[in-house]
């Protein structure tokens, strides 16, 4: 309960929006990277509160977003398969394919089985030696030390029928291409607590040298993430690009050595597509030679499995923070979570469920920030 009551102290919030309003002079875009950060931002009106001039953008940092389209398709071909079974986290299983979700196939006979661990998934497979188990392993930095785990364990077990769909991302790689976008318009950035808790804050200082960006790290609650917005607006208005961690009861430095060690030894550092993005060089992980074989692309043979995007989802524009969610033509009309067109309108922590969960259904007028 501490940090549920204490990082949401009414009078310390206005106390640091006093401080903001106090310190900006100019109007400044940042970027919240990650989707939970969003969805804090949005339910507790915070975007709303701050200077007119303070724009907040939102960024790519939902594991269910940005898993592309083709990653979805493979789940669903290797999900369908009589001897299968399929584990997920259950924020996927609504996520649409080019042409239906996982919980469609379910309905129509699939066994598809909602975990809340990856090791879930590997004691299905013990339990099931006569069936090949799937576990749909997608996210950040975040979720991947326990899924590196689980394939770890697999080995040291001699499971055989366990296999891993990976849709690894990385943080610093999706900033730099931010960064390098001739569309970009953000001048700092909040970095996401929860992945720097794993990887710890080095990977950051060249970024924010290389674009001249304040970077700090923060957590989810209103008053981290008021914090997090005053160190960089004191930053930008004072000229400085460096690296702060505004969330220091969480993230060391050096991250998790133990986390960090396990994720070189299982995985390697590849090319990754984000959904609505596109390709960004060495910006995801794939299961290293090591641990090949439980790859579950390459056993079920679905490598070649690629899909176009809708044409009618604008969700990769939000992801990049081009537009806000409901300055797409699409969002609360043919898009709703009931029928969501992309996976930002699915996700617990995607931009446009945020939007519309909290009220945000008005359209805004082109360049508005808020």
């Amino acid at each position: 309960m501490k940090y549920l009551e204490e990082f949401s102290d009414p009078q310390l919030a206005r106390r640091l929006l006093d401080q903001i309003h106090a310190t900006v002079t100019r109007p400044w875009a940042l970027m919240e990277v990650c989707g939970g950060q969003t969805h804090s931002i949005i339910r507790h009106g915070i975007d709303q509160l701050l200077p007119e001039g303070i724009e907040m953008i939102h960024g790519p940092g939902c594991p269910v977003c940005v898993t592309p389209l083709e990653i979805i398709d493979k789940a669903l071909e290797i999900a369908a398969r009589e001897d299968v079974i399929f584990c997920s986290f259950g924020d996927m299983l609504r996520v649409p394919g080019s042409k239906h979700d996982l919980f469609r196939i379910k309905s129509e006979g699939s066994d598809i089985r909602l975990v809340y661990s990856p090791l879930d998934a590997l004691k299905i497979a013990k339990e099931n030696p006569q069936r090949q188990v799937v576990f749909f392993g997608i996210g950040f930095e975040t979720t991947a030390p326990a899924n590196a785990m689980t394939v770890y364990q697999a080995e040291r077990l001699g499971i055989e029928n366990f296999s891993l769909l990976v849709s690894h991302v990385l943080v610093p790689p999706a900033i730099a291409a931010i960064m390098e976008s001739p569309s970009c318009r953000v001048q700092g950035f909040l970095a996401a607590g929860h992945v720097c808790s794993v990887m710890g804050t080095r990977e950051y200082p060249a970024l924010a040298e290389r674009f001249e960006v304040p970077i700090v790290v923060t957590g989810f609650e209103p008053l981290d993430i008021l914090e997090g917005i005053r160190q960089a607006v004191v930053q930008l208005e004072s000229g400085r690009h460096e690296v702060q961690n505004a969330y220091r009861r969480a993230v060391p430095e050096d991250g998790n050595p133990v986390a960090k060690e396990m994720l070189r030894d299982v995985f390697e550092v590849t090319d990754r597509a984000w959904r609505g993005i596109g390709s960004i060089p060495r910006s995801g992980w794939r299961l290293s030679e090591r641990y090949r074989r439980f790859d579950a692309e390459r056993r079920f043979a679905v490598a070649d499995i690629h899909t176009d995007e809708s044409s009618v989802c604008r969700s990769g524009e939000v992801l990049q923070g081009l537009i806000k969610p409901n300055e797409c033509a699409a969002f609360g009309k043919q898009c709703t979570p009931r029928n969501p067109l992309g996976a930002t309108m699915v996700s617990s922590e995607g931009a446009c469920a945020a939007y519309y969960q909290y009220r945000r259904l008005d359209l805004l007028p082109a360049g508005a920030s808020r």
